[in-house]
Parts: C-alpha cells; sequence; structure tokens
C-alpha cells in the first residue's frame, strides 16, 4: 500500500508586498529545504505531495475531506499564520474554517500528524511560528514554549538515543548519529503513550529532539531538528540513518509499521 503523504513548508520568500498570512523574516530572500527529504523518500512505497509554505496559504485543505486521501501530515518550517490566514481573512474579512481545528480532528480520526523543527516551526524565531495553544499544540506529543526556541549549535551535537532500539522507528538505524546543528526547545507532554526516544545532550540542555505520542485514533511525532541545512548538514543527509528514520517515521505515523 502506497502512504500518501503532504509536506508542508520549507519555502519562503522576503517581500516587503506580502501580507502577513505569510510567515517571514526580513533576512531571508528564497529558502526551499525540503529536496533531501523528498529525494531520500523516493520509490514506491510513499507518494509525496510537496506543498510550499507561500502555497499552502490559499491551496490547503479546509475540510476535513479534503485531508481525508493523506495518512501523514509532515508540518516543516511553516507558521500557524500561513494557515489562519488566508486572503479571505487578512484582505477581506471574511470567516473561513479553522484549519488548525481540521487538522487536529484529521488527526483524531486516525491520521499521523507530524512536526519537524525550523524556524517557523513549534514556536520559532522570535515566536513567530506561533503554535503555542493552538489546535495542533493540542495533538502533538510536545508542548511550545511562549518565546523564541531555537537552540542553535555551531559547533554541533549527537543526538542521545534514549528510547529501545526495538521501536519501529528506531529499527536498522546502528551506530553513532553524526553532527546536528540545532533544534527548537519543547517540552515533552506527560500521560499514556509519549516517549521520547531521543534528545540533546546534556550539555546541550538534554531536550527532547524525538517524540512520539498518539492523540484519539491517529499518531503524533515531534522531531526537533530540521529535515534539511542548516540544522541538518549534508552529512547527515548522506548517513544511511538519515533516510531510514525518517521512512520508519512516516510508517509509525500512518500506522503501516
Amino acid at each position: 500500500m502506497v502512504t500518501k503523504v503532504l509536506l508542508v513548508g520549507e519555502s519562503w520568500v522576503s517581500s516587503a508586498t506580502h501580507y502577513k498570512g505569510f510567515d517571514q523574516f526580513g533576512s531571508v530572500t528564497f529558502h526551499l529545504g525540503a529536496e533531501p527529504l523528498v529525494a531520500a523518500l523516493q520509490g514506491d512505497e510513499f507518494e509525496i505531495t510537496y506543498m510550499t509554505a507561500h502555497d499552502c496559504v490559499e491551496k490547503f485543505p479546509f475540510t476535513l475531506e479534503g485531508l481525508s486521501e493523506y495518512q501523514v501530515i509532515l508540518l516543516s518550517d511553516i507558521g500557524a499564520n500561513s494557515l489562519l490566514l488566508p486572503p479571505s481573512v487578512w484582505l477581506h474579512g471574511k470567516p473561513v474554517p479553522n484549519r488548525l481545528k481540521i487538522i487536529r480532528d484529521w488527526t483524531a480520526a486516525g491520521g499521523g500528524l507530524v512536526m519537524a523543527g525550523g524556524y517557523f516551526s513549534f514556536q520559532g524565531i522570535d515566536g513567530k511560528a506561533r503554535w503555542r495553544r493552538t489546535p495542533v499544540e493540542e495533538a502533538l506529543p510536545v508542548t511550545c514554549l511562549p518565546y523564541d526556541d531555537r537552540l542553535e549549535v555551531p559547533d554541533g551535537f549527537k543526538a542521545v538515543v534514549t528510547g529501545p532500539k526495538s521501536h519501529p522507528i528506531l529499527q536498522g538505524v546502528d551506530g553513532e548519529w553524526p553532527l546536528l546543528l540545532g533544534a527548537n526547545e519543547v517540552v515533552a507532554k506527560e500521560g499514556e503513550g509519549v516517549e521520547v526516544l531521543a534528545t540533546l545532550p546534556e550539555e546541550e540542555g538534554g531536550h527532547p529532539l524525538l517524540v512520539t505520542g498518539g492523540y484519539g485514533k491517529g499518531r503524533t511525532v515531534a522531531w526537533t531538528s530540521d529535515i534539511g541545512p542548516h540544522w541538518v548538514p549534508n552529512e547527515f543527509v548522506a548517513w544511511p540513518g538519515y533516510a531510514t528514520i525518517w521512512k520508519n517515521i512516516l510508517r509509525w505515523a500512518s500506522q503501516s509499521k
């Protein structure tokens, strides 16, 4: 069975003419960062629909039925405003369905929700990602902080694997992981079903790196580093474990493994 994945985010275009529905920061002129992951997932097992952050403002579904064709939604480096403020709301003052509630309800019905880290993930740079206290955060296995949550580690850190090697997401991931250069700081939720599979080292705060959980009939995953440069260096992308981890995450989230 082919697992259909909606990958949303990982693209910004900075322009003074853009309205605030886009989650921009002025120092970036163009960024497109999903290619390493899309390449790693190529094959017959996954069908990836890649919707950039500026496209999703209008194209992301406004109904539960519109999401029903997907088994996994992966939110990566996209702020909440991109889904909360389409042109109908921001420019024309018209009400529309809240797509964050739709994502939450889709997850509760059995979908697999994954959030990967980045400057517009979790709470993000200067707190501008704004996922804290949203319906999406309600479904995730972690809680966002109320301020800029970036953990910039330019000298690099190596993940500390805390989960059992028998866990489906960690199966086949052997040896020491290559360096990562940053992550978002989050707090793992307490409760049955939440499991921290990997963390930053203690000298970098021991914060969660890979957390799994459940919401209703669905499964949820938080990966607090990025899916590609800059936080995920080329050496990490080239490491065989990169593709293995992400394929395992999508299989687990979709409940196909």
